[in-house]
């Protein structure tokens, strides 16, 4: 059985993909320092999976901890690296500290790895490295352009550091998987995504203003070039993306290579506007939703869906579960955390 380390293995995908890697056969090593997570949920994976988890509570930024990682639960066959601060207001006005944490935590993880001669890595990237598409669906080709975000920045600082090591002939087999906007939960209503603080995502609030905990929900934006005016995102279940992770170890395994780096879009290949969503939201769960229709935002992306034909074609991995389960899930995660 196949070990994986799980950087940031408490949070919101992260805790998804260590249920996939399970129910596929391999053993995840999940670490987390809890600074955007709660032990919580370590519980929850616990009662999803039926066993006890191997967990290592410590900082990605620390050489001597995760040194230490490897060496207690060797042999590790690759890692996952989820594990960076993700606020885009957050990242603006505190722009050192994702530079710092973001990227360093990176560098920490690749030189480890190097020493520990661990050559498999998925990295946990994002479609916010695109800025502003000037055409839809979005291709893994696409330019990356200025992104307004420091959070953005970071992510693609990320990819140009693991594409440099790759370049440079370093024993590094690695993907980076561009997320879109990742919703839901477990079907179980264990495992949820779980905001600390006013939820930054969509979904999150929208669950939370239905379970009384926010007056409202803004919609932001009603004159948008869109069929009904407001932003169009692609939205994806986390299992889906989860179930990602391990196409992208199969197919690590397959590659000949010492050096590699691949690239690759997660969505559904469809985008849903944020009033279909609210609407989906209020059909699938029975229920109305408090919410008004406010301004603009600024620096909010008119629309932006993913092409995943690449993900299809190599990965053997499309999106199977629709927006309505996605709601429910994420709806039944609300009112099982309202009961605790």
């Amino acid at each position: 059985m196949k070990k994986i380390l799980i950087t940031g293995g408490a949070g919101f995908i992260g805790s998804h993909t260590a249920v996939s890697l399970i129910e596929s056969g391999y053993a995840p090593v999940l670490v987390d320092n809890f600074s955007n997570s709660d032990q919580s949920v370590l519980k929850g994976i616990e009662k999803v999976v039926g066993r006890k988890l191997i967990f290592c509570q410590g900082d990605c930024n620390d050489a001597s901890f995760l040194k230490n990682v490897f060496k207690r639960h060797a042999p590790i066959a690759g890692v996952i690296h989820f594990a960076a601060y993700k606020s885009v207001n957050e990242s603006i006005e505190q722009p050192a500290k994702y530079y710092q944490n973001n990227i360093g935590s990176l560098l920490t993880l690749l030189d480890v790895m190097s020493d520990r001669g661990i050559p498999h890595l998925v990295f946990s990237s994002s479609a916010t490295v695109y800025g502003f598409p000037e055409r839809n669906p979005i291709t893994e080709d696409f330019p990356l352009k200025e992104v307004p975000s420091v959070y953005g920045k970071t992510k693609q600082i990320c990819e140009q550091v693991i594409n440099d090591v790759v370049r440079a002939g370093k024993p590094l087999k690695a993907i980076m998987l561009r997320y879109f906007n990742p919703i839901g939960a477990h079907p179980s209503g264990l495992i949820g995504e779980l905001p600390i603080g006013i939820p930054n995502n969509l979904v999150p609030y929208i669950t939370q203003t239905a379970a009384g905990i926010r007056e409202k929900f803004t919609l932001f934006g009603s004159d948008y070039q869109t069929p009904d005016g407001s932003c169009i995102r692609d939205f994806i279940h986390v299992l889906d993306l989860a179930d990602t992770h391990v196409k992208a170890f199969g197919y690590l395994d397959t590659v000949q290579d010492k050096s590699c780096c691949e690239v690759f879009n997660v969505g559904t290949g469809r985008g849903h506007s944020v009033k279909e969503v609210v609407q989906t939201f209020e059909q699938a769960n029975g229920l109305k939703l408090n919410y008004v229709v406010g301004p603009r935002r600024p620096g909010d992306v008119e629309a932006c869906y993913a092409n995943v034909d690449r993900a299809k074609r190599i990965l053997k991995w499309e999106a199977k579960r629709s927006l309505s389960e996605a709601l429910q899930d994420a709806w039944r995660w609300q009112k099982n955390l309202q009961k605790k």
